[in-house]
């Protein structure tokens, strides 16, 4: 770290007492303008009154709170908000406000695209560039929080909004190192204050990085499943082909003595004759009998060009929830919000100039029962 130009966004308290104690300064001076930045939303230092003036004015002369310039700012139907930030390189990411009853949800980019290339997603279709930095991630709450309180008329210490899920663009454990600070400022209570049990990391099953978080930083976790055998997954999910369901499953059994709930998420997207029979369903059950607890969120999927997946029928949806609960799992069906303005689940696409030159690859179709064929094995992502 340097002195020059420092953006306050970038550093979690550790780091932002060291940064201050270098140049002599106390570390509740840190403290301080922490309080400033991410629960007051101030980005000018002139106006932290608190802070005497020479540090104001030495803080003018060496940092800068900056978050990625805001783009576009689209509104659905449904009180979604979606906006697009300019990540700079020709890449933009894209994050979402999902307003409800009892809370409000913020769901937050890692990476300006992806590299994992599940099927059934927008931006694993797009390709990935490059990872985004703690404040390009942490900035994306500390714009929609202070953006929304104002719109909401709330006042300092109303919190706008309540819940953060890293499912936006990119695969969060493959971005640890600027996710990890980011983490914990959403959990300061010298920043954002939320409890571990309100932020989610989303995984397809980076399963190395699992172990980590366990010790590091145990938020809740939602496993991108997806599939109940690896033959299937290593089409939805190529992720699987290096990190099997059994190597995954036995970190999410590892991770849970660590995890702010007594269960885990298993996330699981429908996808019409691919993976939403009964056989899946009850193949599923069979896969997760006497692991460890979980409850599973079914994600009727959201069409985007380009693919030829198509979505589950409502019926079929049901259909797979029930037997689920009958075997007494928790089964919610996830309500698909936004997609007006392509702000669902699986299609948040940002732009992103793809350094992984996925669009000059054959785009092989899965098998529509499921199972593998000819036509799909051995295929590359």
């Amino acid at each position: 770290m340097t002195l020059a130009d420092a953006n306050l966004l970038e550093y979690d308290k550790a780091a932002l007492v060291e940064w201050f104690g270098r140049a002599g300064h106390k570390a509740f001076r840190a403290r301080q303008a922490m309080h400033w930045v991410h629960q007051r939303g101030a980005a000018d230092f002139g106006a932290m009154s608190d802070l005497a003036r020479p540090l104001r004015e030495w803080l003018q002369q060496h940092a800068c709170v900056r978050a990625a310039p805001l783009l576009t700012e689209q509104r659905s139907r449904d009180g979604t908000v979606k906006w697009l930030f300019d990540v700079g390189g020709g890449n933009a990411v894209e994050s979402v406000f999902i307003p409800e009853v009892a809370r409000n949800t913020l769901c937050v980019s890692s990476q300006a695209g992806c590299a994992m290339a599940c099927s059934f997603c927008s931006t694993g279709a797009q390709g990935f560039s490059r990872n985004l930095s703690t404040a390009e991630i942490i900035g994306q709450l500390w714009w929609a929080e202070f953006s929304m309180r104002q719109r909401l008329g709330l006042g300092d210490g109303e919190r706008a909004i309540s819940n953060v899920v890293m499912m936006g663009m990119g695969e969060p454990l493959q971005n640890y190192g600027a996710l990890l600070p980011a983490l914990r400022l959403m959990l300061d209570d010298d920043a954002y204050g939320l409890s571990r049990r309100r932020v989610t990391v989303s995984t397809s099953g980076v399963v190395p990085m699992i172990d980590r978080l366990a010790g590091d930083c145990p938020v809740a976790l939602a496993v991108s499943l997806h599939a109940p055998d690896d033959a299937l997954r290593d089409q939805l999910v190529p992720l699987n082909r290096k990190y099997p369901l059994a190597e995954l499953l036995s970190a999410c059994e590892r991770y849970l003595r660590h995890a702010p709930r007594d269960f885990l998420t298993i996330e699981y997207c429908l996808l019409d004759g691919v993976n939403d029979g009964p056989r899946h369903a009850r193949a599923l059950l069979e896969l997760m009998r006497g692991r460890f607890p979980w409850k599973c969120n079914l994600i009727p999927f959201n069409p985007f060009p380009g693919s030829a997946l198509r979505r589950t029928s409502a019926r079929r949806v049901a259909d797979f929830a029930a037997i689920l609960t009958e075997a007494g799992i928790v089964a919610t069906v996830r309500k698909t919000r936004g997609d007006d303005i392509d702000a669902a689940c699986g299609q948040l696409a940002g732009e992103v100039q793809d350094r992984t030159t996925r669009h000059g690859r054959r785009v092989v179709p899965i098998a529509r029962d499921g199972r593998p064929s000819a036509a799909n094995e051995g295929c590359t992502a």
